[in-house]
């Protein structure tokens, strides 16, 4: 019998949603601004590789959100899932565009992986800062947040690359969509 593939990416994207929040809620390494260094952007980068781009935007802002209400952080929910959405769409948009190159020279996966990962970390970080400064009218006091957004933007480079490469190469993605 075989599955659809709306089935699995819905399956897949729910499960990446629940695992993006968990991950953003049980590892938090407080930084000097009220906020927290989490692992939730490893499950983002991994979510853009392993979905279409519908479900992983979905996926990446709606765990992401969940979290921040869930954490007592209910004023950035709606930005977190716009921006955390978006952060998925690009990963997802190099991901894809480099597709062929990666076909043709295997070894430029993780390069393309970490520029994924990087962009998407970058316009987490801008994002941010336009909603601190702007929307919620912080002004140039945004600043403060962007040197913690830069550190867990780090850490989303560094772990959803090695998560997205480890996954890559063991091949579940296309037995899975097939």
């Amino acid at each position: 019998m075989k599955v659809s593939k709306h089935l699995i990416n819905l399956v897949f994207g729910a499960l990446l949603a629940a695992l993006c929040c968990v991950s953003t809620l049980i590892i938090q390494i407080p930084t000097p601004t009220g906020g927290f260094v989490n692992l939730g952007d490893v499950i983002i980068i991994f979510a853009a590789w392993l979905l279409s781009p519908v479900y992983a935007v979905l996926a990446a802002g709606l765990g992401s959100m969940l979290a921040d209400i869930f954490a007592g952080y209910a004023q950035y929910a709606p930005a977190t899932f716009v921006i955390k959405g978006l952060m998925a769409f690009v990963a997802w948009g190099i991901l894809r565009t480099s597709e062929k190159i990666v076909e043709k020279k295997p070894k430029l996966s993780i390069l393309f992986t970490s520029l994924s990962a990087l962009c998407a970390e970058v316009f987490m970080v801008l994002g941010y800062f336009v909603f601190e400064a702007f929307l919620l009218h912080y002004g140039m006091g945004a600043l403060a947040s962007v040197l913690p957004n830069l550190m867990q933007g780090l850490a989303g480079i560094l772990g959803g690359t090695l998560l997205t490469e480890l996954i890559k190469r063991t091949s579940p993605k296309n037995k899975l969509f097939s």
